[in-house]
This record gives structure tokens, C-alpha cells and sequence, in this order.
């Protein structure tokens, strides 16, 4: 299950697993983005190969007109899948801060 919605300032918060069965929600609310945009993993469990490809397919959008994603407190898992893959090069991405 995924929730994605607006949080304060417009950061858009997702909670839950971005994978396969969720892309299409997660792709319909991200295509609504028309301009650069954090979105906060704090509460994200899980991203699978099909979450990777639309956070892509919105990356390559937003930077055509100058814009792009910021992806901040990405846990140290989905951190891990961002390196191997090499989405750390591709976005801005800030892991969790410890408490």
C-alpha cells in the first residue's frame, strides 16, 4: 500500500511501498508536478524497480523545463538501492538524519 499526498510547503510525502502494484498511483500523482519538488521517503519502507522508473520517467520531465526532485530522509535500505543502481547520481537525494 502507498499513500502520497501534499505535506507542508509542498513537499510531497510518501508513505508505505513504492512498488509494482503502486506505480500507477504514484506516476498519476507525480505527473501533476510541474515544477521542481522534494519528496519526503521518511516514511517510505520500500522501492522496487518499477518505483525507481517513475521517479525517472518524473526526473526526466521536471529537468526538460528546469525543474527536478530532491528526495530527502531516504532510509538507509532504499539508500542502498539508489547507490547499486546509480539513481544517487541522477538525483539529489539526502539519507535520514539520526536522532
Amino acid at each position: 500500500m502507498l499513500d502520497i499526498d501534499f505535506a507542508d510547503a509542498g513537499v510531497v510525502m510518501l508513505k508505505g511501498r513504492l512498488d509494482a502494484s503502486q506505480s500507477e498511483k504514484a506516476q498519476t500523482f507525480l505527473d501533476g508536478l510541474d515544477q521542481a519538488s522534494v519528496l519526503d521517503f521518511s516514511n517510505l519502507e520500500y522501492i522496487s524497480s518499477a518505483g525507481l522508473g517513475v521517479l525517472l520517467r518524473t526526473q526526466k520531465r521536471l529537468m526538460a523545463s528546469g525543474g527536478g526532485l530532491k528526495l530527502i530522509n531516504v532510509n538507509n535500505h532504499i539508500m542502498d538501492v539508489f547507490r547499486f543502481s546509480g539513481f544517487d547520481h541522477i538525483f539529489e537525494v539526502q539519507g535520514a538524519v539520526d536522532p
